[in-house]
Order: structure tokens, then C-alpha cells, then sequence
């Protein structure tokens, strides 16, 4: 799949200083948390999202599948303008980004406030190599956020123990196996309290044996309900915890509905094909 040039962010960089976001908890059932209209973008002349448009509601978890190059981290990088769209309309938890008519934000300022309504946990978990675990999950709220050192580090602790690591507070990252990194990566981002949560492939880049772990606390957060849009090849978990898949190919969305619908009864030939596939 396409990508910018420019290497994933400093996750402290997405988040207002003194700003903290709405808790997860505060939004109403029912409630927009993410709307995407007619989303296109391009990369030079290769066109990578064409007219992409889907509806998250407060509490949903909306598994994005599809083969490679079809679109799905893209989609999920324009939604918090990691990439830049090149048209369409963005509204997050019913306030549109104000956007340029080639699809750059036209509200910096804004773009940094509705950032610090999402979370995004990336493939190569993206853990600052120098610093502990515990470290890591306070940067943002203490330096950007401006929570109280004491209250970030408590809060830090109860989420490591979420994740399984309360062991593993004073290691770092290349102590640890690619399963705990990604669950540590996963606390890094509850942090900040997010009202969204975007998943990019995340166990994608683990051994098969360490999936499992990280799909536990995914479905735990699931289970909370927690609004979460997650691009994944792990059919069987979309299935049971997603409440909306969307099937993406070459930018468009080919097929989407509840899961029984888009796993047992795929109206799309392509769709079929990429099922077969990936059984």
C-alpha cells in the first residue's frame, strides 16, 4: 500500500497541550463518533481512496478488510490527517474539519483539538526505544495533556495491569516480545482517554503465537464499548467483535453490513474471492 514519505508520528505531536480529550464514556449510544463522505486521495497520479464514505456510531467497532493495496490505512491516516486528503468530508463526533478544496486542513488549530479525540495504534507499535514502559504511557498525558505527574503515573500503572504488563513497568521495548509491545502501545494510547480508537492491522507484524494477546484486550475494549474503526486480516475475530465490516477494494468500498451478513452470505463475487483466500 502507499505511503507518505514521511515516517509515522511522535504521538505526543497529535494532542493539544492542556487539552484533555472527551472520555470514550461521555459519548451518547447512537451518536456519530466518525463520519467519512466521499473521502478521495492520491498519491502523485496513483489514485488510492476513490469516494470512500462510512458511518461509525458511538460504541461501534467497525472492522475494515480487504486484500493489500486497497486502501484500509490509508483511510484510517486521512481520518486524523496523518495523510492529507485530497477531497471529501471528515466529521468527528459531529464537528466537521474544516478542509481546503484540495482536501489540506484549513483549522490547524483544529486539527490538533479532534486529534486529541483519537487514538491510533500502528503496526510496528511505535514505543520511544529510550524510554520505560511506564514512560511511555505518561509522555503525552504529563508534557502535552499537562496531567499531574502523580495522577498520570497511577492512571499509567492501572492500564499497564489492563493490558497484562504490571511487571513490565520499568522495561523497555526491546526487552519485550512483539505481543507486548503492541499491548503496551494499546495503554500508551487509552492514556489520553480517547473518544475514538483507529487500529492498524495490529498484529500484523507478530509472530502467530502472539496474537492471540493482543486480540484479548482488543476485544476487551470491545466489550466496553468503545468505538474503535480496525483494519485487520484476523477474519474470524472481525466476526465475532465487530458490529460492522466494511470490505475495501482498490478504494472503493465493494461490499459492507453486519458480520453474518458480509461472512455468511457476501453478495460481491470479489468479495467471496477474498474470504476464499484468506481461509
Amino acid at each position: 500500500m502507499p505511503t507518505a514519505a514521511s515516517a509515522d508520528p511522535d504521538p505526543a505531536a497529535t494532542a493539544t497541550p492542556g487539552t484533555r480529550p472527551p472520555s470514550a464514556a461521555q459519548g451518547q449510544s447512537g451518536q456519530d463518533a466518525v463520519r467519512i463522505e466521499g473521502l478521495h486521495k492520491s498519491f502523485g497520479t496513483l489514485e488510492v481512496l476513490k469516494g470512500v464514505s462510512l458511518t461509525a456510531k458511538q460504541g461501534d467497532v467497525v472492522a475494515i478488510i480487504g486484500g493489500s493495496g486497497s486502501g484500509k490505512s490509508t483511510m484510517l491516516r486521512c481520518i486524523n490527517f496523518l495523510e492529507t486528503p485530497s477531497a471529501g468530508k471528515i466529521v468527528i463526533d459531529g464537528e466537521e474539519i474544516e478542509m481546503r478544496a484540495d482536501g489540506s486542513p484549513a483549522n490547524r488549530r483544529q486539527i490538533e483539538r479532534i486529534r486529541t479525540r483519537l487514538a491510533m495504534v500502528f503496526q510496528s507499535f511505535n514505543l520511544w526505544t529510550h524510554r520505560t514502559l511506564l514512560e511511555n504511557v505518561i509522555e503525552v498525558p504529563i508534557h502535552v495533556l499537562k496531567v499531574p505527574r502523580a495522577e498520570a503515573i497511577a492512571q499509567a500503572r492501572t492500564l499497564l495491569q489492563r493490558v497484562g504488563l504490571a511487571n513490565k513497568e520499568d522495561s523497555f521495548p526491546a526487552f519485550l516480545s512483539g505481543g507486548q509491545q503492541q499491548r503496551a502501545a494499546i495503554a500508551r494510547a487509552l492514556a489520553v482517554d480517547p473518544s475514538v480508537m483507529l487500529f492498524d492491522e495490529p498484529t500484523s507484524a507478530l509472530d502467530p503465537e502472539l496474537v492471540g494477546e493482543v486480540l484479548t484486550v482488543i476485544r476487551d475494549l470491545a466489550a466496553e464499548g468503545r468505538t474503535m474503526l480496525l483494519v485487520t486480516h484476523e477474519m474470524r475475530f472481525a466476526r465475532e467483535v465487530a458490529d460492522h465490516v466494511v470490505y475495501l477494494y482498490q478504494g472503493q468500498i465493494e461490499e459492507q453490513g453486519p458480520p453474518a451478513e458480509v461472512f455468511g452470505n457476501p453478495k460481491s463475487d470479489r468479495l467471496r474471492q477474498f474470504l476464499q483466500s484468506v481461509s
